[in-house]
């Protein structure tokens, strides 16, 4: 009785490990009523852009032309869509490089860009608001975006919201990777991991 009682205790136990495991599947900000998508993806590589799956390189120290390295997602449109992504700088001896960016395709132009600077300063390019200088090469860093088209963009660092930005209606696509932005060049290396979407 002894022994089939401790096989309870020990089954029970690993029935309650496996549960308090589940919240590990839910979006990691804002909570509640998420379902996980799986939007299809295609890689851009432009100039001196390379994309090796998710490491992603500018090879040139170039400061002018379309330099890119993305994975450009699925069009969304209505709603609101979460991304979720950790991002490693293996190397950065150039300087603004965008990393994620929240793409207005009614407007024809980025939206949302999050771009960091040689030394670590993470800033959204339109405005330059500093969102966090944990950029550093070598640190692993979690980005999430909460897009609610038609009222919010906001964005998270580290589990912490760093930025609001108020958004219009239309249609929207996510990238990520390495891009040149107008005042930035390269060289630089970028490594993605855990990349995630819901939407609700």
């Amino acid at each position: 009785m002894l022994t089939r009682l401790r096989a309870l205790t020990v089954t029970g136990a690993v029935c309650a490990s496996t549960f308090l495991a589940a919240p590990n599947a839910l979006a990691e900000v804002e909570p509640g009523g998420w379902t996980s998508v799986s939007p299809t993806y295609n890689v851009q590589e432009r100039g001196c852009g390379q994309v090796d799956g998710l490491t992603f390189r500018l090879t040139c120290s170039t400061a002018g032309g379309d330099q890119r390295a993305e994975r450009r997602y699925a069009t969304y449109t209505g709603g609101t869509r979460q991304f979720e992504g950790y991002f490693r700088i293996s190397s950065l001896s150039g300087t603004r490089i965008s990393l994620k960016q929240t793409f207005n395709e009614s407007a024809a132009g980025p939206y949302f860009m999050l771009a960091v600077e040689r030394g670590g300063r993470l800033y959204a390019v339109h405005g330059g608001d500093t969102l966090s200088n944990a950029g550093t090469v070598g640190a692993t860093v979690r980005v999430n975006t909460v897009h609610q088209v038609g009222s919010s963009h906001r964005t998270y660092i580290n589990g912490s919201l760093q930025h609001t930005y108020a958004s219009p209606g239309g249609s929207f696509y996510d990238k990520f990777g390495a891009y040149r932005t107008n005042s930035g060049n390269g060289p630089a290396t970028v490594v993605w991991s855990n990349v995630r979407f819901w939407r609700k």
